[in-house]
């Protein structure tokens, strides 16, 4: 099989197997026989084909599996459209759904005509893989194949748009559904949500109601994220409300979206509560409530569930270790930090990112230790951006007459001006990092150049993201 290259949301050109004007018409259920000179190509579908069967051992193939081949005019001849259309699916649902766009391109190219369980695989990878071009292509084949009223067809393309991040797309395409089920309406607001369109969102849902539609709990999940988008509390208690009035069960899930509503709307306690009341959570409920209680300056109280999360063991990710040394940092816990931090390369085998020697920097910075945090920073294995810099360099504003890095800090300083020239809070950070030098002269040009040029205020700033999920 001949390899394709890369396709990406980016790039609008449609791969070999994607005609700009499809061939005519044909019943889409019936599987054509591939022409001799297409064997070449044949076989390594075969072959894949032979590999998944091995590896999900699917009961609806173990015909296939025990099928004997009887010659190789046998081997060479085409599997059946549904064991294909499994292949395409195993494909579109992987780490790599590009490869359900290869094999629908290459089964093309062979004649194959797919049917309407094979057009939304391909688009779920087109959203997975946010190849807008290819999913567009893809559209114009459904249109041709007259699928369109087709509502599992129809929902996929909204799936499709929405995870290409056009959500008036997806909103066009429903328009011209003739039949909405609660799946499509779904697949919109989850649109707008991801579009970051929580209005939008809000209206999708007020329209759903009004036309007797009820949500389902995956509903209820994107109008929990619009609502904390918006922090807006009420409505978020609305849903909390309503999935208690309609005995909705509160999975992982439904859970999960509740306690990070509570939680990024101010009611710390309200999402402790439900978190003690769900049942079952995963790492991402933990993930959430730790964060909370990071967030609202309860440092200690997210340690101390972090504790309890590892004794039911659930193992932390990169993301959770941003957290929990940015707590310690918080709290002055420089032994705990360190031990963390070491836990998290060596027991976990995480790699370190920029975000988590930043906190350390902080934690380091804030204790006074601005040598080992100056330490850190030389042997990095990539470049400190500009946010460790700064935390460094005010750690050396308060600490600095005690320590001898007088040339480190005036070489980390003129980098940190280099990264972003324009924003005055630098000015005044190397200000007081050359007084500390007793360079009176830069002090006087660096103050200088605050009045003098337009420069920008540096927004206040957390390793914590606003909006982890």
């Amino acid at each position: 099989m001949r390899k394709f290259s890369p396709l990406s949301a980016r790039r609008e050109n449609i791969p070999n197997g994607f005609p700009a004007t499809p061939p005519p018409l044909r019943p889409p259920t019936v599987v054509s026989s591939p022409p001799n000179h297409h064997h070449h190509l044949l076989i390594p579908l075969l072959l894949q084909l032979h590999s998944l069967l091995l590896k999900t051992a699917l009961d609806h193939f173990r015909p296939l599996l025990a099928a004997k081949p009887v010659s190789p005019h046998a081997l060479l001849s085409p599997p059946p459209l549904f064991a294909l259309n499994s292949l395409l699916r195993f494909y579109a649902s992987s780490r790599s759904p590009l490869q359900s766009l290869r094999l629908f391109a290459a089964l093309r190219r062979l004649g194959f005509w797919p049917d309407n369980f094979t057009y939304p695989f391909v688009l779920r990878a087109c959203g997975r893989a946010s190849a807008l071009g290819s999913g567009g292509a893809v559209h114009g084949l459904v249109v041709k194949a007259g699928f369109c009223s087709d509502s599992y067809v129809g929902n996929t393309l909204l799936y499709m748009y929405a995870g290409c991040g056009v959500a008036a797309f997806a909103r066009k395409v429903f328009d011209e559904m003739g039949v909405r089920d609660v799946v499509s309406w779904s697949s919109v607001i989850q649109g707008y949500v991801a579009c970051n369109q929580p209005a939008e969102a809000m209206m999708m849902f007020y329209q759903m109601r009004l036309s007797n539609v009820l949500p389902n709990s995956v509903t209820l999940i994107s109008l929990l994220s619009a609502s904390t988008q918006l922090g807006d509390l009420r409505t978020g208690r609305s849903i909390h409300s309503f999935v208690s009035v309609n005995n909705i069960k509160l999975d992982v899930p439904l859970g999960t979206a509740l306690i990070r509503m509570y939680s990024k709307c101010g009611r710390i306690e309200n999402a402790f509560h439900l978190f003690n009341t769900v049942k079952e959570k995963n790492l991402q409920t933990w993930a959430i409530m730790i964060s909370g209680f990071a967030d609202h300056g309860r440092a200690q109280e997210a340690l101390n569930l972090f504790s309890e999360m590892e004794a039911v063991n659930i193992k932390p990710d990169s993301t959770l270790f941003s957290i929990i040394l940015s707590a310690c940092s918080h709290l002055g816990l420089v032994d705990e930090g360190q031990k963390y931090f070491n836990r998290m390369v060596n027991e976990f085998n995480i790699q370190p990112s920029m975000e988590h020697y930043g906190c350390m920097v902080d934690l380091l910075g804030r204790a006074g230790l601005v040598e080992a945090a100056y330490e850190l920073i030389r042997n990095m294995p990539m470049a400190p951006n500009s946010i460790i810099l700064r935390s460094f360099l005010w750690a050396c504003k308060k600490h600095g007459e005690l320590c001898g890095l007088r040339e480190e800090m005036n070489q980390l300083m003129n980098l940190l001006l280099e990264k972003e020239p324009g924003l005055g809070s630098n000015y005044v950070i190397a200000a007081h990092v050359s007084a500390l030098s007793s360079k009176w002269n830069d002090v006087a040009k660096l103050r200088g150049s605050i009045g003098e040029k337009d420069l920008k205020k540096a927004a206040g700033c957390s390793w914590m993201e606003a909006n982890s999920s």
